[in-house]
């Protein structure tokens, strides 16, 4: 049975603990909390006006409601499962695909091996297999899946580290009283940004610019 696995972040252990739920409920919409198990990993800190603050971090685990492999596996998950063993061969990357599927999502990991060889500069080689892993998996007739590649982990580091920057700009336009603009990136790294920052008094985001080259604006409320 694979185990599905997400993080949350926080003010607090508890808010950290929802956001962590809430994504494993995307995941696998059916899922019984019940079997829910959290990890705390990191408690969090409380700065002064928000400065050198850090937020807690829970990692939330459940067996998948669906462990897809076998005989079990849908026409849908199956290709998936192609697209993605064809590219691990195609690459040399050498790593383990695993395929989980609820009624309304899929999910696929990639782990082990040179993993790193599908993640690619800031994400765009696991988010284009991704794209193309959806537009597999929505073939044919029947209603859709939602469709997440993950490799090694990295939706949840990137996560990480998006939050933190986002974090360390609300310090900046605190501090300096100015706007602060962040790098351009994807639709998907933008929302983490104005998510993790709506709970952080003081400040506001917008993002700006044309794509591909949107950004987000932090400053000052």
């Amino acid at each position: 049975m694979t185990t599905l696995t997400a993080e949350g972040t926080g003010v607090s252990v508890d808010e950290a603990k929802q956001r962590a739920l809430r994504e494993l409920e995307r995941l696998a919409p059916r899922l019984d909390r019940a079997a829910v198990r959290f990890e705390v990993v990191e408690e969090g800190r409380r700065g002064l006006l928000g400065l050198g603050s850090s937020p807690a971090r829970v990692r939330a685990s459940v067996a998948a409601p669906a462990a897809v492999g076998g005989g079990g596996e849908s026409e849908r998950a199956a290709r998936v499962r192609a697209l993605l063993e064809r590219v691990v061969a195609a690459t040399g990357a050498g790593c383990r695909v695993e395929v989980a599927e609820s009624a309304e999502a899929i999910v696929a990991t990639c782990t082990g091996g040179e993993a790193g060889l599908l993640i690619g500069r800031r994400g765009q080689t696991v988010d284009a297999l991704q794209t193309l892993a959806a537009a597999v998996a929505a073939r044919g007739p029947g209603e859709r899946k939602e469709v997440t590649v993950d490799v090694a982990g990295y939706r949840a580091r990137r996560r990480r580290a998006l939050e933190a920057l986002a974090l360390r700009a609300a310090d900046e336009a605190l501090r300096t009283g100015g706007r602060v603009e962040l790098e351009p990136m994807s639709a998907a790294d933008r929302r983490v940004v104005h998510e993790r920052l709506k709970t952080v008094r003081g400040v506001r985001t917008a993002s700006e610019g044309d794509e591909p080259d949107r950004f987000v604006v932090v400053e000052p409320a």
